[in-house]
């Protein structure tokens, strides 16, 4: 393979699955996926991670060991993929690491917040001899934006379509939307936020329940029945109602925030896992309904794309419009996010802006990224 344009993306995402890591080849106008590897996180990594997302004793210390542990999760997995390809480290440009979110709170009374990923970047360049690019976030959020979402502007770059409205949505931790107008029409431009939670609350519960990392194709869900009055008080959150743009996260959406809405109820766990998927699709079609042009094409990447309860239900809500995975636009669906950020490490070698302040609510287009140098 050609080696001009080889960047390697690192996703771990709200779901705390583990590492997608994604070679590209990132030649303009013909991007492409050329090798994925998957590697998963170990329960101590995973636990630790959870235990990370709200104040803890010693936790400034346990986050930076923990940084480190991920950065050798991270090597270990760029390994792999290089080994398999017969790839040498020196041809591959850069690697862009996102990164595991462990705080995200871009706006504080008003003010300049912040946003926090760990994941010792220096010290995953040390271990590849590769350039490391990381902390994609923080200048957007300098620059007065949410540092979310980043993906559109890949989205728009690789997925936009000259002659269809297209909405691509990611059902991760977090669910999100975005909106790419017919590239060849002036009179709407991209949109993209956080629609709500997609898979983190329904993974916790049947982590709670079952002892199961998912509900696989929504099986055990299907077995229960939505509970209305449930549904409904969950889409009373104020975050529903709010305008793009905006993002959220554990920091909102957690276990606390649905005992919450469950106190006083009765429902069988199959009832409330049932009533979890319906709500996750039927914030994403209100989303795109209330906050986005129509579109001709919806396509899904993340991994509730695989969920096929979750699809119906989305179908249903959104009937008259053509829903297909991102492997149809030749990015399978597991592979976006990781791709997205090989391509916003490109953006930052080569000094060019990645955020999109009609997204993000920036002042205006930055170049993001920290980059350290192999």
């Amino acid at each position: 393979m050609t080696t001009d344009n080889l960047y390697i993306g690192i996703m771990s995402g709200t779901s705390l699955d583990g590492v997608d890591v994604c070679l590209v080849n990132a030649q303009p106008q013909q991007f492409k996926v050329m090798a994925t590897h998957f590697l998963a996180y170990p329960s101590d990594i995973k636990s630790a991670l959870l235990t990370l997302h709200t104040p803890s004793h010693n936790e400034l210390e346990q986050s930076q060991l923990l940084a480190n542990a991920l950065s050798k999760l991270y090597a270990e997995a760029v390994r792999t993929l290089l080994d398999q390809q017969q790839l040498n480290p020196s041809q591959v440009n850069a690697i862009g690491c996102h990164g595991q979110t462990i705080r995200h709170k871009p706006i504080i009374n008003g003010n300049v917040g912040f946003t926090l990923q760990i994941g010792n970047a220096a010290l995953l360049a040390e271990l590849t001899h590769i350039t490391v690019v990381s902390d994609f976030r923080s200048r957007d959020i300098a620059a007065g934006g949410q540092g979310a979402p980043l993906v559109p502007a890949f989205h728009q770059s690789v997925f936009s379509h000259p002659n269809q409205q297209r909405a691509i949505i990611n059902i991760g931790g977090i669910a999100n939307i975005t909106y790419l107008p017919k590239s060849t029409d002036q009179q709407f431009q991209v949109l993209g936020f956080d629609s709500g939670p997609g898979n983190m609350l329904i993974d916790a519960w049947i982590k709670q329940h079952l002892h199961q990392d998912y509900d696989a194709n929504g099986a055990w869900a299907q077995t229960g029945k939505l509970d209305h009055a449930l549904l409904h008080r969950m889409m009373r959150d104020p975050y529903f109602a709010a305008p793009p743009p905006k993002s959220t996260g554990r920091d909102l959406f957690n276990d606390e925030w649905l005992y919450s809405l469950l106190s006083n109820t009765n429902l069988q766990p199959n009832d409330v896992a049932r009533t979890l998927t319906t709500f996750t699709a039927s914030t994403i079609a209100e989303a795109l309904v209330k906050f986005c042009p129509p579109v001709d094409e919806v396509y899904l990447c993340g991994g509730g794309a695989r969920n096929s309860l979750l699809v119906n239900e989305l179908r249903n809500c959104l009937p008259s419009t053509l829903i297909e995975p991102t492997d149809a636009l030749g990015v399978g669906v597991d592979w976006v996010e990781a791709a997205a950020f090989a391509w916003l490490a490109q953006q930052t070698m080569q000094h060019l802006p990645s955020n999109l302040p009609a997204v993000t609510g920036a002042k205006g287009l930055r170049i993001l990224g920290a980059i350290y140098q192999a």
